[in-house]
């Protein structure tokens, strides 16, 4: 008898596949190009959303897609141009000259505004102490527009023919160091004239003394001290009648009247005129300090004052002849008939 029959070889079951669970919505290739897609969308609405969405395309395009390594290097660059176009531009160096980026302060887009450009321009030159012409002619080359008034509480009219006559004393220039062409306002005073303590302000000009009662030698040198130049103090008889010696003989000459008055103001260019009387006569009491009007007596009628004659009653005398008539000149007024004798008509004989 044959030996009991083997038993059946049972198959093995067939192998299930390792990947048989359902493939992620986000490994399809529809949600890889929405990742893509979604970068710029995300980039303008943040620019820190943006890169997270570029984050999360990476990761969908490198983590188990079966697409070749070529077509991945494609997407990835495809995704950050995309971003990169809707990014804003970079952020003006914050303190200490770090990136603002880069100290964790987010950078939101902002409108440009464009700059005013600015000018480069040398400052102008201080022109206060120089004649206004000088300052007027050498400001205008530069471009600047020049105007110009008195400084002092006068208010004159400068006259555009008389720039020269007046000194700059307060310059100021109106706009900003971006103007290309300010305005330089020009404030001056006559010549020779103090300037202000402030513009528009009273000058603070020296006044006339009292000189009344003083001798020549006493009141010039005083009004030369005023600023009055030494060519512009005349000295001028108090009677209309009188002569003034030589100059130097009149230093004793006492001063009945002056002009300008007591008390008004003296510029350098002011002409002072002192009316003298010799310290023979009195100063003329009704004219007093009015300036020369009056007259010495003249009894001779020799046109010179009586004090001037050694013979007040001697009438034989003139100008071309103080000392007398000559004999021969036919006058029957000669004193003592017999012609001219100097001796008679001196101190001394």
């Amino acid at each position: 008898m044959s030996g009991p029959l083997p038993a059946p070889e049972l198959s093995k079951p067939p192998r299930q596949p390792q990947n048989s669970a359902p493939t992620g919505w986000w490994r399809t290739n529809p949600a890889r190009i929405g990742f893509i897609a979604a970068v710029p969308i995300c980039g303008l609405i943040a620019p820190g959303l943006g890169l997270v969405a570029l984050a999360a395309a990476l990761v969908a395009l490198w983590l188990d897609n079966p697409w070749p390594k070529q077509g991945k290097v494609v997407a990835t660059i495809a995704a950050g141009a995309l971003l990169g176009a809707v990014a804003p531009a970079p952020a003006k160096n914050g303190p200490q000259g770090h990136p603002a980026a880069l100290q964790g302060t987010p950078v939101a887009a902002a409108p440009t505004v464009s700059a005013a450009p600015v000018v480069s321009r040398r400052p102008l030159q201080d022109f206060r102490g120089q004649s206004l012409e000088v300052a007027y002619s050498r400001i205008t080359k530069t471009g600047a527009r020049v105007v110009f008034h008195d400084a002092s509480d006068g208010d004159e009219t400068i006259k555009f023919s008389s720039r020269g006559l007046w000194t700059v004393c307060f310059q100021k220039e109106a706009g900003t160091g971006i103007d290309a062409y300010p305005t330089v306002e020009l404030g001056a005073v006559h010549r020779g004239d103090p300037c202000p303590t402030q513009d528009g302000g009273p000058l603070p000009l020296p006044t006339m003394p009292d000189l009344v009662g003083k001798t020549w030698a006493q009141a010039h040198p005083e009004v030369v001290a005023l600023g009055v130049p030494a060519e512009r103090v005349r000295a001028r008889t108090a009677y209309v009648n009188d002569t003034l010696p030589d100059e130097g003989k009149y230093d004793a000459w006492r001063v009945c009247a002056h002009d300008p008055a007591d008390g008004e103001p003296i510029r350098n260019n002011t002409d002072v005129t002192l009316y003298l009387s010799s310290p023979a006569n009195g100063c003329p009491e009704s004219h007093r300090g009015t300036g020369a009007s009056a007259i010495l007596p003249d009894r001779d009628d020799d046109g010179d004052p009586d004090y001037r004659d050694p013979y007040p009653s001697d009438r034989n005398r003139n100008h071309t002849f103080p000392d007398g008539l000559p004999k021969d000149s036919g006058d029957s007024n000669d004193s003592d008939g017999h012609g001219w004798n100097p001796c008679r008509h001196t101190r001394w004989c």
